[in-house]
C-alpha cells in the first residue's frame, strides 16, 4: 500500500469519548485525481504573475488542460470496485471520482482509523494517521477526502453587541460604494458573484425586506447544492445564517445586476473543496468573481488538502476569476493560543485575494481609517513570498506569503446594516470585507469588459487606486506606509483602480481597445 503524501491528521484537539462508528454508517468519498498531462498543467499551478494581457482560458481549455485522464478514473473505480465501494461520480474536469460504501469498508480501503469523538460543537468522524491506496495508484490519486468530518472552517464575521461597548456608527453598503469610489454607473451586469458557504441558508423575504429597504430591486440568487448542502435557514443569526445574509446582502447591494450562485456545502474539508471546485468549473452559472468569507488557520489543514484548494484557485485565476478570501477575525494569532502567529487559509493562498479589516468614521464626507484591532494578518508558514508580492514585503524580511492584499471596513462597531432571519442586525468582521471586493471587481469587469489573469499582481503594480492605511495594528504587526500584514495595500478608490489595473480610460475604453 502507498501513503498518500500530506494526508497525514492528527486527532481533533480537545475531542473526548472515543467509540466505534455507528452501525450502518456510511461514508462518502472525494478521490481527487492527478491531471492527466503534467505538463499543460503546470503552466495553470506554476506560482508567479500570470503574463500581462494574458488572455483568461475558457472552460473547455481549461479542462484540456488540468482535468484527469478516463485511464485514472477507471483505474480508481476498479479498485472500489474491488473494495466493496459505489462509484457515485465522475468528474474529469474537476479531476475528482466520489465513492460511497459502508463505514467498515471504507475504513479498510483506505488503511485509517476511524472513530466517533465528542467536541464542544457536536459529535464528529475523525480519522488519525495516513490514508493509504494500493501501489498502482501510487502516482494517480493525490488526496482523499470525507473520511474524516469534523468541522474544518469558521465564519468571518462579527454581530455587534449591545449595547455597543464603544461609541459606534454603522452603514449600508451602498453608502461604501460610495466611500470606496465604485464605477459610477457599473451595476455588474453581466456578472456572477460566486459565493461559498458551509452551512446556513437565506430566506426569500428577508432579501425583499433588505433590498427594498434600500429601494434596490431584488438581485437573481441561485442556491446551488454540493455534497448533500443546500440553501438550510438555522434561525439563529449568531450562526451559519448571519454569513450567508451577510455575503448575499454586500454583494447584492454593491453589484445589483449580477447574478448571485451561492453554492451551499457541508463544512468539512471535502465540503469545502468541492464546492470550490463546482463553482470554478460551473458551466451553467458562470461565476466570474468568488468570494469566501470562510477559513481556518493554516496549521489546521492537511497538506493535500491545502495544495488541492490551491490549485483550484490557480484554475480559477486561469479563467480570470479573482478568488476573494476573508483574512480572519482573530488578529495575528489567527485564534490560536500557542503564543505564535498565524494566518488564515485559504486566504494565504497566493492565487487568492487576502481580504483585511480597518474601521472606518465618515466626518463630514471624508473617510478616516485605522486598523480593525481583529483583523487577520500576517505570513505565511505554508506558502512562499509570491514575486509579485517581494517588493512589497521587502522591509519585513520574511520569506513567506504576506496576508492581507487589500481592505475594507470589518469592525463591527463600524459595520453594515443587514438583515438576517427576519431582523436588523449590524454586523462586521473580514466576512463583510470579501464580498464588497468581489462586487467592486464585479463592476470593474463590467465597465472595462474584460476579465484579468493577472490582476492581483496589477493591485500591487498599481500607480494608484488605494487608500492608505498607516495607524493602528491587529497584535503582531502594526500599519505603515506603504503594504502591512494589517490592511495590506489599503482600501479601495474604485474608480482609479478601474483606470490603474483595468486600464479604462476616461471616454470608456479600455487602453489598448479599437477607439481608446
Amino acid at each position: 500500500m502507498h501513503h498518500v503524501p500530506g494526508s497525514d491528521r492528527p486527532p481533533i484537539p480537545g475531542a473526548s469519548n472515543p467509540r466505534p462508528l455507528a452501525p450502518g454508517e456510511t461514508i462518502t468519498v472525494t478521490v481527487r485525481l492527478r491531471p492527466a498531462s503534467p505538463d499543460k498543467a503546470s503552466r495553470i499551478y506554476k506560482r508567479g504573475p500570470r503574463r500581462r494581457g494574458a488572455k483568461p482560458l475558457t472552460r473547455a481549455a481549461l479542462s484540456a488542460m488540468v482535468g484527469a485522464s478516463t485511464a485514472d478514473a477507471q483505474a480508481v473505480e476498479a479498485f472500489a470496485h474491488t473494495a466493496g465501494l459505489t462509484v457515485v461520480e465522475v468528474d474529469l474536469p474537476r479531476r475528482t471520482v466520489v465513492l460511497r460504501g459502508p463505514a467498515p469498508l471504507a475504513q479498510k480501503a483506505f488503511g485509517v482509523t476511524l472513530q466517533c469523538v465528542t467536541t464542544a460543537q457536536g459529535d464528529f468522524r475523525q480519522r488519525t494517521g495516513t490514508v493509504t491506496v494500493p501501489a498502482n495508484l501510487a502516482d494517480v490519486v493525490t488526496g482523499v477526502f470525507g473520511l474524516d468530518n469534523r468541522p474544518q472552517a469558521r465564519t468571518h464575521f462579527r454581530v455587534r453587541r449591545q449595547p455597543a461597548a464603544t461609541p459606534s456608527v454603522s452603514y449600508s453598503a451602498p453608502s461604501l460604494g460610495g466611500v470606496y469610489g465604485f464605477p459610477s454607473g457599473a451595476t455588474g451586469a453581466g456578472q456572477c458573484i460566486g459565493l461559498i458557504e458551509l452551512g446556513g441558508g437565506y430566506q426569500a423575504s428577508d432579501l425583499k425586506t433588505y433590498f427594498s429597504g434600500l429601494s434596490i430591486q431584488t438581485p437573481t440568487v441561485v442556491p446551488v447544492g454540493v455534497d448533500g448542502g443546500q440553501n438550510a435557514p438555522t434561525g439563529d443569526a449568531n450562526g451559519p445564517d448571519g454569513e450567508v445574509m451577510l455575503d448575499i446582502e454586500v454583494a447584492g447591494a454593491l453589484a445589483p445586476a449580477a447574478t448571485i450562485a451561492v453554492y451551499f456545502a457541508p463544512n468539512t474539508d471535502q465540503g469545502f473543496l468541492d464546492a470550490v471546485t463546482t463553482a470554478v468549473h460551473d458551466t451553467t452559472h458562470a461565476p466570474t468573481v468568488i468570494s469566501i468569507s470562510w477559513g481556518g488557520p493554516e496549521s489546521t489543514w492537511t497538506a493535500q488538502a491545502t495544495q488541492a484548494m490551491d490549485e483550484a484557485f490557480a484554475e480559477a485565476v486561469a479563467l480570470g476569476i479573482a478568488v476573494c478570501v476573508a483574512s480572519g477575525d482573530g488578529g495575528a494569532s489567527d485564534g490560536v493560543s500557542d503564543g505564535s502567529l498565524h494566518v488564515d487559509f485559504p486566504a494565504s493562498s497566493p492565487n487568492a485575494i487576502g481580504c483585511g479589516g480597518t474601521s472606518l468614521t465618515v466626518a463630514k464626507g471624508t473617510p478616516a481609517e485605522t486598523v480593525w484591532t481583529d483583523t487577520g494578518g500576517g505570513f505565511s508558514t505554508t506558502f512562499p513570498t509570491p514575486s509579485w508580492q517581494s517588493q512589497a514585503i521587502k522591509s519585513f524580511k520574511q520569506s513567506g506569503r504576506g496576508v492581507p492584499d487589500v481592505s475594507a471596513d470589518a469592525d463591527p462597531q463600524t459595520g453594515y446594516n443587514v438583515v438576517v432571519d427576519g431582523s436588523s442586525f449590524v454586523i462586521g468582521g473580514t466576512s463583510a470585507v470579501a464580498p464588497l471586493w468581489a462586487a467592486l471587481i464585479a463592476c470593474c469587469q463590467q465597465a472595462s469588459g474584460q476579465k484579468l489573469t493577472d490582476l492581483v499582481s496589477r493591485l500591487y503594480a498599481a500607480n494608484g487606486g488605494f487608500r492608505d492605511i498607516t495607524q493602528g495594528g491587529n497584535g503582531g504587526y502594526n500599519a505603515g506606509a506603504g503594504w502591512d500584514p494589517c490592511t495590506g495595500l489599503g482600501v479601495p478608490v474604485g474608480s482609479t483602480l478601474l483606470t490603474t489595473v483595468w486600464g479604462l480610460r476616461t471616454g470608456g475604453s479600455p487602453a489598448g481597445a479599437p477607439g481608446s
